[in-house]
């Protein structure tokens, strides 16, 4: 059984309505029964409801990594906020007494590991190593379409340059939304992403130096995204096999999800794994036409930081889970890491949980980089790369944070180099302003967790400050 925290149950909440519901559920008493075995792998009990008979709720930890949610409400939430609330009363300490398993858990239970049993020897049966069949006529003419679309993308590009930036009105860029929607039909929703994060760069009011300079960028990333895909594109064509590259991104900007059996196939797992998240932020991709909930987070192990990434469509996003801040150390099992290069997205579908101390917080102190011009070089060859995260984060140490005579926010290194602290453009949430609300003494000798960005128009490298750690303790600015 888990540690079972009010962080490790906020974490498994699908909302933060879901966490307010089952807290009051505790606040106001409405569990009748609260009862747990004395192994302590399930609890369970019954809640008051709307009708006359209690809710029986139980969450069975058989299987520490998968819990199992189980309520006789109606709830299509899941878990649903009686089960919630048994978890968060079990945190609080509240009294649960000690009792046998049900009769009805015990024949779920029974039942759930005969399926087990079923699939492992299904799991066994097969023929390990066999590659998974791919209909490869099929995935040819996806390619072929992919190709073609891409030649109708550089068509647009060029049309938006050979005309110039200003003329591009409303009347154009409802236009060349009617060709975002075609290009649907080539299987590219990263060339989509892409041309409508264009217009919306040139749809916004008033337009100054600054978003032209922002669009050539986007430009350029288009225009990198026609070069390497074609190329990727044809390469693989030619390949009898027609593989997948597992070491760059370019099969994601060109609309490939990667499976977690692929990344296994190909290696990307690690076992064992322990993560502390350092920073935390949800946006509105108007681009993507979803809500990101988007975490950093330190490998306790290698000491390379990585970040999460969920995605909520507008549609589905009331039926799906919420990210949300998490301040314990997740041990996960399987850590899935997608191909890429600083900062790579990594996945798991189990874990559970521990509180964090002295030593993983010396850990976050250990992966600093203490030296700017290091720190730099990083940054600016990740900038290199066309389709490289525009966004790199890095973990600097700071011999001091603090003001200049002309109130620019900088963090110097052991050598007195610094780098500029402002809020920057493509992160929407401003973080500097809290900086002078910290305490004095953890501006000094301290880890900043810090987002890097190069602003076009002054050619200039910056970094907006997202948690600052001082000993033990981690002040987030943003989350």
């Amino acid at each position: 059984m888990p540690d079972i925290t009010s962080t490790y149950v906020d974490s498994l909440a699908p909302n933060a309505a879901a966490v307010k519901n089952g807290q009051n559920l505790v606040r106001k008493n409405s569990f009748t029964e609260l009862s747990r075995t004395d192994s302590g792998d399930l609890l369970f009990g019954l809640c008051a409801g709307s009708g006359k008979l209690p809710y029986a709720c139980s969450v069975d930890f058989m299987v520490p990594e998968k819990p199992v949610f189980r309520c006789t409400c109606p709830s299509r939430q899941f878990p649903c906020k009686h089960a919630l609330g048994l978890l968060y009363a079990y945190a609080e300490g509240k009294d649960f007494a000690m009792k046998e398993v049900p009769g009805e858990i015990a024949a779920k239970r029974e039942k759930a590991e005969k399926r087990e049993e079923n699939k492992a020897k299904q799991e066994e049966s097969r023929v390990e190593d066999k590659p998974k069949k791919v209909n490869k006529s099929a995935l040819r003419k996806k390619m072929q379409a992919q190709l073609e679309g891409l030649d109708q993308l550089e068509k647009l590009a060029l049309g938006v340059v050979r005309g110039g930036l200003g003329a591009v009105d409303a009347r154009r860029i409802k236009e060349l939304k009617g060709y975002v929607k075609e290009l649907g039909n080539y299987y590219l929703p990263g060339a989509q992403n892409e041309l409508r994060r264009l217009l919306i760069v040139l749809g916004e009011e008033p337009r100054n130096e600054e978003g032209y300079s922002y669009a050539m960028e986007q430009l350029t990333v288009i225009h990198a995204l026609i070069r390497k895909g074609r190329a990727r594109l044809h390469a693989r064509l030619e390949d009898p096999e027609l593989a997948l590259d597992a070491e760059s991104t370019i099969e994601e900007w060109l609309g490939h999800a990667w499976q977690l059996s692929e990344l296994k196939s190909f290696g990307r797992i690690k076992d064992h794994a322990e993560l502390i998240q350092l920073a935390f932020h949800s946006y509105n991709d108007l681009a993507r036409e979803e809500f990101v909930d988007e975490g950093y987070w330190l490998d306790l192990g290698s000491e390379v930081v990585h970040r999460t990434v969920s995605y909520r469509p507008y549609k589905a996003a009331k039926l799906m889970r919420e990210e949300d801040s998490f301040f314990e150390v997740a041990q996960i099992p399987a850590l899935y890491v997608y191909p890429g290069d600083m900062n790579t997205r990594v996945r798991y579908e189990e874990m559970t949980s521990r509180p964090s101390g002295a030593e993983d917080y010396q850990k976050i102190r250990k992966a600093a980089i203490r030296t700017y011009a290091v720190a730099v070089k990083q940054v600016r060859q990740q900038l290199k790369t066309p389709l490289g995260d525009k966004r790199p984060v890095l973990l600097l140490h700071a011999a001091r944070i603090g003001v200049t005579e002309g109130g620019q926010f900088t963090a110097t290194d052991e050598a007195g180099q610094t780098i500029v602290l402002e809020d920057i453009y493509s992160l929407a949430e401003g973080t500097v302003h809290l900086l002078p609300f910290l305490p004095a003494e953890a501006l000094s000798d301290c880890t900043l967790l810090a987002m890097f960005h190069h602003n076009p128009d002054t050619s200039r490298l910056s970094a907006q400050p997202l948690t600052v750690f001082k000993g033990d303790e981690a002040y987030r600015l943003l989350y």
